[in-house]
């Protein structure tokens, strides 16, 4: 091999390998983003027993998330919108409200499917979107809304780090975010579902 075709293999080597670093930097830059976290048979924490938790966001700067198995309460979507100072003239139906984490209880957030979006609205992964803002169960509300939803108060919250040393303990599981899971109507079959989902190869 001559000089240049050396050089130009040289070349060629350090490109791709800048090429896998930077690839493989992309796709740890989102962590867990998007999967669900399943709570282990272990789990000895009582606000996480049997949860399972839509990742919302994880990175180097801590992880968010919202548990999707754990309704609270049924009641007219009416009476929430007039909670939250909106015009409640025209709603219709009923909404579950779920218990998302012990961090900030009334914080309200819609996690749902990403055909409606609000110009807050956050798109996390896989055709699924966060939305904080009210005028979204407003739009639900008159039948505007997306098609698929759930309303959760309050989120689970991790520093940086410390979910990966819960990782660690083995306190919990790691499964895909499958949308016929995380807005399925039977609540309490979820976290089994979830647990069964991991022994099928991803």
């Amino acid at each position: 091999m001559n000089r240049r075709n050396w050089l130009l293999s040289i070349f060629l080597l350090f490109a791709l390998s800048i090429l896998l670093i930077e690839t493989h930097a992309a796709e740890q830059s989102d962590y867990l983003t998007g999967q669900l976290l399943v709570a282990t048979p272990e789990m000895r924490d009582p606000r996480f027993v049997e949860t399972v938790i839509y990742m919302v966001k994880h990175s180097t700067e801590g992880a968010f998330g919202l548990v999707i198995n754990r309704p609270l309460a049924k009641g007219p979507v009416e009476d929430l919108l007039k909670g939250f100072g909106i015009d409640s003239s025209g709603a219709k139906g009923e909404i579950i409200v779920h218990y998302g984490g012990p961090v900030s209880p009334r914080a309200g957030f819609v996690l749902h499917s990403d055909d409606v979006l609000l110009e807050e609205s956050a798109k996390v992964a896989n055709g699924i979107a966060m939305t904080s803002d009210p005028k979204l169960i407003e739009a639900m509300a008159q039948g505007k809304g997306p098609r698929q939803s759930l309303f959760i108060l309050g989120y689970a919250g991790w520093a940086p780090g410390q979910l990966e040393g819960e990782l660690k303990a083995g306190s919990w599981f790691v499964v895909s975010g499958d949308k016929a899971l995380i807005f399925g109507q039977d609540a309490d079959r979820k976290w089994r579902q979830a647990m069964d989902k991991r022994k099928i190869p991803l």
